[in-house]
């Protein structure tokens, strides 16, 4: 029986915690897809997860800037882009033992995935499909779904004292 999770909040770790689950269900011989909304594809763990037979990484190919800066054009295309990607990433799930969306809620909190589409499929998903879903803020009828939801709560972090992201630590 496959659950539903939730990785949430303003603290770092909310990808490395999927990743690691990722990576456990990898070791037992699952099949895993992940799509990655929102974010570039240069990050430490990408080139890690592509050698693994076990995992198919969806990458977010197309970029179009923080959303704060999008004009409306932008916007639609950055909508179409990413309803593309979830819908490429639920059919690939059909398959898997494991779907990972990372920053769907992001995506989801700009409307540039319907809050619906997620839901509808949510409900309806293969039996055995474990979801797993990150970002922050997420919305309540994602909360009352999901089986799990892990805070991830910021106490103290080095970008607050100036400290830029750093390769192979945040990304």
């Amino acid at each position: 029986m496959g659950l539903v999770h939730i990785y949430c909040g303003d603290g770092k770790g909310k990808t490395s915690a999927a990743i690691g689950l990722a990576v456990r269900a990898a070791g037992r011989g699952k099949k895993i897809v992940i799509a990655r909304f929102l974010k570039t594809e240069d990050s430490g763990e990408v080139e890690v997860l592509k050698k693994l037979p076990e995992i198919t990484l969806i990458p977010c190919e197309q970029q179009f800037g923080f959303f704060s800066s999008m004009d409306p054009e932008t916007r639609k295309k950055a909508a179409l882009w990413n309803a593309t990607l979830f819908d490429r990433a639920v059919s690939l799930s059909e398959m898997a033992d494991m779907l990972i969306l990372d920053e769907i809620m992001a995506a989801v909190a700009h409307d540039l995935v319907k809050e619906e589409k997620v839901l509808q499929f949510l409900k309806h998903r293969p039996e055995q499909l474990e979801v797993v879903m990150t970002g922050r803020s997420p919305s309540p009828a994602f909360l009352e779904l999901a089986d799990y939801v892990s805070e991830i709560c910021k106490r103290k972090h080095p970008f607050d004292k100036g400290i830029s992201a750093r390769i192979g630590i945040e990304y």
